[in-house]
């Protein structure tokens, strides 16, 4: 099916990861995951919800998913070990294009090729089954490890949007856009596979 309007839940499935729909039976394991080397407060420029805050954070995405105004994951290891979120938004079926992001992911794991496979399957659906033209991926100028990653990937920055919002503690924030468009997501998608690849 192509992109029309708005991409529904579906399940994503990786050697390394799962992408599941967000539930709200997911929010014990999410509330562990954030825990986890105080997350919420060493990435304190992301998404990242403190644990008091993780069942609101859930409530707040499926009101946005009810809405069509974005879809999210929860992420699995292959373990079943719930390790973070991800979510596609920001649609415009007229170019047809959606943004990867508001993605966080539990410390320990970190350099396991979680975030990878992540985006690989979240690209793969983008481009190859939702028929998107580009996917756009946004993150925060000083989330170092973050700019990194998306580099990695092989997305191009767009540029750099100053003062663009305020950080929870009301601090001028920043952006970093990236995007990914169709003709290059081969490539993309080659790279990827061969990072995996180094890790059977």
């Amino acid at each position: 099916m192509r992109f029309l309007t708005t991409p529904g839940p579906v399940v994503l499935t990786g050697r390394l990861v799962e992408l599941r729909p967000l539930a709200r039976e997911h929010v014990d394991g999410l509330i562990e995951a954030v825990q986890e080397g105080d997350l919420h407060e060493t990435a304190w420029y992301t998404s990242v919800p403190a644990p008091d805050d993780v069942a609101a954070e859930i409530e707040r995405r499926l009101g946005l998913l009810e809405k069509a105004e974005m879809v999210p994951f929860t992420a699995f290891d292959a373990a079943g070990r719930i390790i973070g979120m991800t979510t596609f938004y920001d649609f415009d079926a007229s170019v047809p294009r959606l943004h990867i992001g508001y993605t966080w992911n539990r410390p320990s794991a970190h350099g396991t090729g979680a975030n990878a496979e992540s985006k690989l399957l979240l690209l793969q659906h983008a481009f190859e089954t939702l028929g998107v033209y580009r996917v756009g991926l946004t993150t925060q100028w000083v989330n170092f490890q973050s700019r990194t990653a998306i580099e990695r990937l092989g997305a191009k920055q767009d540029g750099v949007m100053r003062a663009i919002s305020r950080y929870r503690n009301g601090a001028l924030r920043d952006s970093v856009e990236y995007s990914i468009i169709e003709p290059e997501w081969p490539a993309v998608k080659a790279n990827l596979e061969a990072r995996l690849a180094r890790r059977r």
